[in-house]
């Protein structure tokens, strides 16, 4: 007679399901090792990840990272191009809901600082702190991603300057005010990066921003 529980049927199958699944599916690795290099860019003292200690910490070889990435350089780019379909697909988002210039604009603000928050190493790459001593290509494509970023925020201004002064939309306080709210996020940034992390980009944001926005 067969005395086995449902359970015993489980344990005595994981073995092998465990085999079948131990090599990752197509994409999983390059994911892991975006994940892993973004989870040690957090490190508070800012020291460069080197490919060796990216490879020990996710327990594979230095080879089998290349296998998967062309070059270190080629790591730091995907983690910049998530950063970039990320960010603008909530800009997009926050767009989309929005009729209000101005609440677009604050709106864009605040998820600004909130994936610095959420996301601390990436906050590294937005300012160039983890691209340093890398492939200088690289931060010419953070600059490309901020520039974008900007350009977002011109436009909101735009539209909220349209609404609230038909036939009065400045080209020049526009892009005055565009770059001083985007100063507004990087310092938040780097505030928050060079605290070790203590000190988050949101804090007291709602009034801040309600100064900025001031008519």
């Amino acid at each position: 007679m067969n005395t086995k529980s449902p359970n015993d049927d489980v344990s005595a199958e994981a073995p092998a399901e465990e085999k079948t699944r131990k090599r990752p599916r197509p994409g999983e690795r390059r994911l892991q090792i975006l994940q892993v290099l973004a989870e040690m860019l957090q490190n508070p003292r800012g020291e460069r990840v080197t490919t060796a200690a990216l490879a020990a910490k996710i327990d594979v070889s230095e080879a089998a990272l290349y296998r998967h990435f062309a070059s270190k350089a080629q790591m730091f780019e995907g983690l910049i191009a998530f950063i970039e379909q990320t960010v603008f697909g909530l800009i997009n988002q926050i767009n989309q809901k929005e009729e209000s210039g101005l609440a677009q604009t604050r709106g864009i603000l605040q998820m600004l600082l909130v994936f610095a928050e959420k996301n601390p190493g990436m906050t590294r790459v937005l300012l160039g702190d983890a691209l340093l001593q890398e492939d200088d290509r690289l931060q010419d494509r953070i600059s490309q991603v901020l520039d974008r970023v900007e350009a977002s925020l011109k436009q909101s201004l735009r539209i909220s300057q349209s609404q609230s002064a038909p036939g009065n939309a400045g080209q020049d306080d526009v892009a005055i005010r565009a770059a001083l709210l985007m100063s507004f996020v990087l310092g938040r940034w780097h505030r928050f990066a060079r605290s070790g992390f203590k000190k988050l980009p949101t804090e007291a944001s709602e009034i801040s921003l309600r100064i900025l926005l001031a008519e």
